[in-house]
């Protein structure tokens, strides 16, 4: 009878830890907001006629994010963030409002930027040298 009761026990509470373990893992994606923004300090605007590509720099990484002027239905947009020497690092795809955050670590090379949102595009060339 006690091995029963402990069994019943180990049981419960192995299916309360899983439970548990499902949601804290499903929780940071289950209704939080997309972040709009990159850590550090902005160092850079960047404005077209349908966007803006904001840069941000912090210990030796850029990090950029292109944020529609009209957030509505899901459109093409694009950002790509790349340190001279390396290749680009990019995100594509159908957004409602913005494309990225893209993070490269520069150190103190320059950065070429490039966003665009449906039809409107930015290219910045090389900057933050």
């Amino acid at each position: 009878m006690a091995g029963d009761a402990i069994r019943r026990l180990s049981a419960a509470v192995v299916a309360v830890l899983t439970v548990l373990g499902v949601l804290v893992l499903a929780a940071p994606g289950a209704g939080a907001a997309p972040r709009r923004d990159c850590p550090g300090h902005q160092v850079r605007s960047l404005p077209f006629r349908t966007g803006v590509v904001r840069l941000y720099k912090r210990d030796g990484y850029v990090c950029a994010v292109t944020v529609a002027k009209a957030p509505g239905a899901p459109r093409l947009m694009s950002l790509s963030v790349q340190a001279r020497g390396n290749r680009p690092v990019t995100d594509k795809g159908h957004y409602r409002d913005h494309a990225g955050p893209v993070t490269v670590h520069a150190g103190h090379r320059c950065v070429r930027v490039r966003g665009a949102v449906g039809r409107g595009s930015v290219s910045s060339g090389w900057i933050l040298c």
